[in-house]
């Protein structure tokens, strides 16, 4: 997701845009790269979370299969980006960032865009059912719901970040189902809201930056106010999710250890320190870029993840 702006007077035009398409037959690997979007790929890290909060299922097999499952999820979420960009290319041209996306820019022509999307598909379904067909079921599930997203839902207000909060909790479903282990419902839960948080935080970032009705009009359904409220509610309620999780039983006889607690202040903290870049520092446009950027975001991350391995391997 972009920091927004207007930027209708810079704006590239079909016709230059067809110009840029047909200087080649082929756009260079770097532009089909750009389509794909790898800097969204640290999303699927979340197909990695039944796995490390399993020590149980720990194994060389394990380890192979969630990582397949990494790339096929990533395979199925570029083929995603692939039809967006293609669907949304008219209205690309007319924003300040993402008129420099491959096909709104011309770059990379609509026929082939779709060939590497088509590609892209047939990659993740290969990956998926190599895995299990049950994996290959959530990818499936994944990638109607999305397509749905780009086709229409993406218009609807509260739907669309509804659907986005989805994608994370089938990203940890699929983990799951990669290596044969049934999540918490805690987990999935606490899941969603964290991706519910971060979707809210970014309309209210498309708000502050006057994205505009014609780019998205989803928008039309939130203020900032409201939106204030309905972070506020989320957060709370994504708070005493994870305490739950880290308090429950069952999950603590599945780590082998009763004070998965002590990593709650770094969650609180990195929570926190989000809401201060939404609310004061207006700043939340693109949260893969604030998690890999921001210091702070960084050490809470990292702290977390060190005491949780620290509790239940040492």
């Amino acid at each position: 997701m972009d920091v927004l702006g207007s930027g209708v007077s810079r704006a590239v035009s079909p016709m230059r845009a067809g110009t840029l398409a047909s200087r080649g037959s082929l756009p260079r690997l770097t532009n089909l790269l750009v389509l794909a979007r790898p800097q969204q790929w640290t999303k699927n890290a979340f197909v990695l979370a039944a796995l490390a909060l399993t020590p149980a299922a720990l194994s060389p097999d394990n380890i192979w299969r969630s990582l397949l499952a990494v790339l096929a999820f990533s395979a199925a979420a570029s083929a995603v980006y692939v039809l967006n960009d293609i669907l949304d290319r008219e209205a690309d041209r007319l924003h300040e960032r993402k008129r420099r996306r491959p096909v709104a820019s011309g770059a990379v022509s609509v026929p082939v865009a779709g060939l590497f999307g088509g590609v892209l598909l047939l990659l993740a379904a290969a990956l998926s059912l190599s895995i299990s067909p049950g994996f290959a079921a959530v990818v499936l599930v994944y990638l109607l719901l999305n397509t749905a997203y780009c086709l229409r839902l993406k218009q609807v207000s509260i739907v669309d970040v509804m659907i986005i909060a989805m994608g994370f909790v089938l990203r940890v479903k699929a983990g799951a189902v990669a290596i044969g282990v049934a999540p918490s419902a805690w987990i999935l839960i606490a899941t969603g809201l964290l991706a519910l948080f971060l979707a809210l935080a970014k309309r209210r970032d498309d708000l502050v930056r006057d994205l505009g009705r014609d780019h998205r009009r989803s928008l039309e359904g939130y203020t900032k106010p409201f939106l204030d409220v309905a972070i506020t509610v989320v957060l709370g309620a994504l708070l005493v999710a994870y305490l739950v999780y880290t308090t429950d039983s069952a999950v603590m006889a599945r780590l082998g250890t009763d004070q998965i607690y002590y990593t709650a202040p770094f969650v609180v903290a990195g929570v926190l320190r989000y809401l201060q870049l939404t609310l004061v520092e207006e700043r939340s446009g693109s949260p893969t870029r604030l998690v890999l950027t921001d210091r702070f975001l960084i050490a809470t991350v990292a702290g977390w993840g060190l005491t949780f391995l620290a509790l239940i391997h040492v």
